[in-house]
């Protein structure tokens, strides 16, 4: 027999089953909840630094083509 069957309690591998279970899907609702509240802040975070990087990238890659320069007596 079984631990809880020798013991006389009455709860039933079935119910004790459940109660894992369930509580172990509670536990993952908090966990997501949790992850998707750090991923938005992370993803917010990340996003600005790209635009941010990227901008950086294309103005030294226009400086490079000498599409940066201000003065206009050097164009002919």
């Amino acid at each position: 027999m079984t631990g809880l069957a020798a013991a006389g309690g009455s709860a039933g591998p079935g119910t004790l089953g459940f109660l894992v279970v369930a509580g172990m899907g509670v536990v993952l609702v908090f966990l997501f909840r949790s992850m998707t509240k750090h991923l938005r802040k992370v993803s917010g975070n990340g996003r600005s630094g790209m635009a941010a990087s990227s901008a950086a990238k294309d103005g030294a890659a226009d400086t490079a083509r000498g599409n940066g320069r201000t003065d206009s007596s050097k164009d002919s």
